[in-house]
C-alpha cells in the first residue's frame, strides 16, 4: 500500500461542532488539503458564514494550502417547490419564501464577508478558499448560478474567468437555477492542474472524460449537497437499501478517480435540512488516482479533513507508468478537431 499514513488513527479533536481528523501522508512540499463536511442550517445565512469562518480558522492553523466547502455553504440547499396561485408554468414555480431567502443568500450581497472573513486571511501558504453559493442568473431571468469561487490573491476571484457555474442540474435546482455557461474551470497550481465540477455533474462521464483526456487535469475538486436517503428495492433478489444515493456517492468517487487516473477531492453537505428534512450524505473525503480511498467523512456529523503533503503530481505519473488508460483510449479514439468530443470515425 503506497499511502502510508504517518499519524495513526485514533479519537479526532473537537473545537466547537467539528471533529477534526488530521493525516499526514508524504513528505514536505505536497498539497495539505483541508476538507469540510459540514451541515449549513437554512435559513440562517449568518449562521452559516460564522461557521465557515471558524473553519478557516482552524484549517489555516494546522497550515492547510487549500481548503474546499461543500456546495451551499452559505445559502443552504433550495425546499420543496410548490406552485404559486394562479400562475403556471416552471418559470413561475417554487416555494415563494425559498425564493425570498435566496435572494438575500446570492453572494453579490455579501463580497464584503468575502472580503473580511475569507480572503483577508490568505497569505503565501493558505492560498485558496474554495466555497460555493448561488449568484445572480442571466440578465432578464430569475433564476439563480449555482458556482464555485475560488478566492485567492493572484486574480480577480469575481470574474466569471474564475468561476464555475455548475452544468448539469437535478430535480428542484431546475426550478432555480440555470445552468453553466461554460462546463468547465482548470487552475493551474504549483501542486497540480486542477478541474471543478459540482454535485450531479460527478455522474456524468462526459464531462470527467474531457477534464483528463484534453485538459491533462490532475485532480477534481467535486462540490456537493449529495443526499444519501432513497429506496431502491429489488423484492424477487430480496436486495433493498434505504440510502441508495449515500451508496452511489461511495462507488462513484473511487471508481471516477481510477477510470480517469486523476485525484478526487470531494467535499459533501452533511445533516438534515432545517425546512425540507432531506438528509444529506457527508462523506466527503479523498481519493488517488488509483481510486483508493485515502480518507472519508462521516455520514452523520460535522467533520474537518486535514491531509498533509499529497503528491498530485507524483501519484498521477506513477499510475500511468503502471498502465496508462489514455494511452489505449487514444489508439482507438481521435479527439475531433476543434471539438471537446472523440471519434473513431477516420
Amino acid at each position: 500500500m503506497r499511502f502510508q499514513s504517518y499519524i495513526t488513527e485514533g479519537a479526532p479533536q473537537q473545537i466547537d461542532e467539528f471533529s477534526i481528523i488530521e493525516r499526514i501522508y508524504g513528505e514536505k512540499d505536497g498539497l495539505t488539503i483541508g476538507i469540510a463536511n459540514i451541515h449549513a442550517k437554512v435559513p440562517d445565512i449568518e449562521y452559516n458564514k460564522d461557521k465557515i469562518s471558524r473553519a478557516v480558522d482552524i484549517f489555516k492553523e494546522r497550515d492547510v494550502n487549500m481548503v474546499v466547502f461543500p456546495e451551499f455553504c452559505l445559502a443552504g440547499y433550495f425546499w420543496d417547490k410548490t406552485p404559486q396561485e394562479g400562475l403556471e408554468g416552471k418559470e413561475q414555480m417554487g416555494d415563494p419564501e425559498c425564493w425570498e431567502y435566496m435572494d438575500k443568500a446570492i453572494t453579490d450581497r455579501h463580497w464584503d464577508w468575502v472580503s473580511s472573513s475569507l480572503e483577508s486571511k490568505l497569505d503565501e501558504n493558505f492560498q485558496f478558499i474554495i466555497f460555493n453559493n448561488i449568484r445572480k442568473g442571466p440578465p432578464n431571468q430569475k433564476k439563480y448560478w449555482n458556482s464555485t469561487y475560488v478566492i485567492n490573491k493572484q486574480f480577480d476571484y469575481k470574474n466569471p474567468k474564475w468561476i464555475y457555474d455548475k452544468t448539469f442540474l437535478p430535480g428542484i435546482e431546475k426550478t432555480y437555477t440555470v445552468s453553466g455557461e461554460t462546463d468547465r474551470l482548470v487552475l493551474d497550481t504549483r501542486w497540480g492542474r486542477l478541474g471543478f465540477s459540482t454535485c450531479y455533474d460527478f455522474c456524468i462521464s462526459q464531462l470527467y472524460q474531457e477534464m483528463s483526456q484534453i485538459d491533462k487535469v490532475e485532480a477534481c475538486i467535486q462540490i456537493a449537497s449529495w443526499r444519501g436517503s432513497s429506496k431502491r428495492d429489488y423484492p424477487g433478489m430480496n436486495v433493498d437499501t434505504d440510502n441508495y444515493y449515500g451508496d452511489l456517492w461511495d462507488m462513484l468517487m473511487g471508481s471516477t478517480a481510477a477510470r480517469n487516473q486523476l485525484w478526487v477531492i470531494s467535499t459533501n453537505a452533511v445533516g438534515i435540512h432545517g425546512i425540507s428534512e432531506a438528509r444529506f450524505w457527508g462523506g466527503s473525503g479523498l481519493w488517488a488516482p488509483s481510486g483508493l480511498k485515502l480518507l472519508q467523512a462521516s455520514h452523520s456529523g460535522d467533520e474537518l479533513l486535514i491531509v498533509h503533503n499529497i503528491d498530485i503530481k507524483g501519484e498521477v505519473k506513477f499510475e500511468k507508468d503502471d498502465f496508462d488508460y489514455s494511452i489505449d483510449f487514444g489508439l482507438i479514439y481521435k479527439i475531433l478537431k476543434g471539438k471537446r468530443a472523440f471519434t473513431r470515425i477516420k
